[in-house]
């Protein structure tokens, strides 16, 4: 399937993908420093518990994404910037599209996907986690998990194509399609088929 992603203008550098930082036993992470890394993200709006995993993300994020002081996209969040990509150039909740058709159409990759602009890929992600973690921070509809899962099975997809897979067993590509397809259970059937052969598609 060949991409056609004209939405953003690819320009500058960009942040890599968000990794979750590795600590041993024996680090302390005092109380203190994970209250000021989620007030230091702007898109954490509201006061409800992130799973850990996702104020993680949200930590790593929080220096490395915009947030506008105006506009806001969904339950509220503002509308974030990663890099060259700004969210609602590329909200699923803008379309009249489901959230998988519209993963499928704007977030796909060149028919080699080894020359696939992986930054534009990475800034995507980022922004959609990004606004996952301010949706989740407020309790809002979680939708958003299945573009935001179908990005990162094609980073992934992107980044073994060009020789470096993902080591983490939760970034690995079939781990990544079954989220896809679990989220997207409601989808036509051939939407989900299509997640499943991309994943098969390594080159």
């Amino acid at each position: 399937m060949h991409s056609s992603i004209p939405i953003i203008a690819l320009v500058g550098a960009a942040t890599a993908l968000p990794k979750i930082p590795f600590v041993t036993t024996n680090d302390i992470i005092p109380a203190p420093v994970a209250i000021a890394a989620r007030q230091n993200a702007c898109f954490v709006i509201g006061s409800n518990t992130l799973p850990d995993e996702v104020a993680d993300v949200a930590a790593s994020l929080a220096p490395i994404v915009t947030c506008s002081n105006s506009a806001t996209t969904i339950a509220g969040v503002p509308d974030v910037t990663a890099g060259s990509v700004t969210y609602s150039s590329v909200d699923f909740g803008r379309s009249s599209e489901s959230p998988l058709q519209f993963a499928l159409r704007n977030f796909a990759t060149d028919d080699s996907v080894a020359n696939s602009n992986l930054q534009f890929f990475q800034d995507a992600l980022n922004v959609y986690l990004a606004t996952e973690a301010g949706i989740r921070s407020v309790g809002g509809n979680l939708a958003i998990k299945v573009p935001k899962f179908f990005l990162e099975m094609q980073v992934s997809r992107i980044q073994t194509a060009q020789g470096n897979p993902p080591t983490a067993p939760g970034l690995q590509v079939d781990h990544l399609r079954d989220k896809v397809l679990k989220n997207a259970g409601r989808e036509d059937q051939a939407l989900l088929d299509q997640v499943t052969f991309l994943a098969t598609k390594l080159q």
